[in-house]
């Protein structure tokens, strides 16, 4: 009998995490999830020895020692080489996106420039939560393939665009929004646990939104939380 290979799971985001729980199961081998930037050390991936470290949303640097002890797969929501860089989603959704490609590439030392070994379409509708959601679904679809098949990564090719990182101050309520649809498309983007929603400060107080709906491209509606000092009224 053959022996079983291992697999690291790395990453922080509970929609990552849910898809973790209900999709290692389902791929052959023996896998292994970490959520915590200590937990991710050169000792353990020499203990486990994985063929692959997959990244389907990692906060922090690899280590050079991490990247050159086993193929390292990072997970870029745009089609690479347009697009690196940082806050896909909202970056793509701004400049009207409506679909994305979700890239899955070996991590190198160069921020998402690293060859590729698939790309699948994913669409840009709905909440941030939602799309991060589906996204994390491809992403199994991905693991699988990759483990299954093994390809060998691609180096990109074509023109380069980088994305700037948002900031949090960036969430503001846009005052020169041209359209419902401008304003709809900012708070949606915004709306995923631990991401800073859109907001609007009035005097004292901070309105954030979220849940937002266009209704026929006449209305938009969202929740509406009102905060003072911290506190709910």
């Amino acid at each position: 009998m053959s022996k079983k290979e291992h697999y690291i799971v790395a990453t922080i985001k509970p929609w990552n995490i849910k898809a973790y729980e209900e999709y290692a199961c389902k791929v052959s081998g023996e896998w292994h999830l970490v959520t915590e930037r200590d937990a991710l050390t050169l000792e353990f991936v020499e203990q486990v020895q994985p063929r692959y470290i997959f990244f389907p949303h990692w906060s922090w640097i690899v280590p050079d020692s991490i990247l050159n002890a086993t193929e390292c797969v990072c997970f870029h929501m745009t089609d690479v080489p347009y697009g690196r860089g940082g806050s896909p989603l909202q970056n793509l959704i701004i400049r009207g996106h409506s679909q994305t490609r979700l890239t899955a590439l070996r991590m190198t030392k160069e921020l998402d420039a690293g060859p590729v070994y698939l790309k699948k379409d994913l669409s840009l509708e709905g909440r941030a939560e939602d799309i991060f959601v589906r996204s994390a679904q491809l992403t199994w679809d991905i693991i699988r393939e990759i483990v299954e098949q093994k390809p060998e990564p691609v180096s990109q090719g074509g023109e380069v665009t980088v994305f700037e990182r948002r900031t949090p101050d960036m969430s503001v309520f846009p005052q020169d929004a041209p359209t419902l649809e401008a304003l709809y498309d900012h708070i949606r983007m915004l709306d995923a646990p631990s991401y800073p929603k859109a907001f609007w400060d009035i005097g004292p107080f901070r309105l954030t939104f979220d849940h937002a709906e266009l209704h026929d491209g006449e209305a938009l509606t969202a929740q509406v939380t009102i905060q003072h000092n911290g506190e709910d009224l």
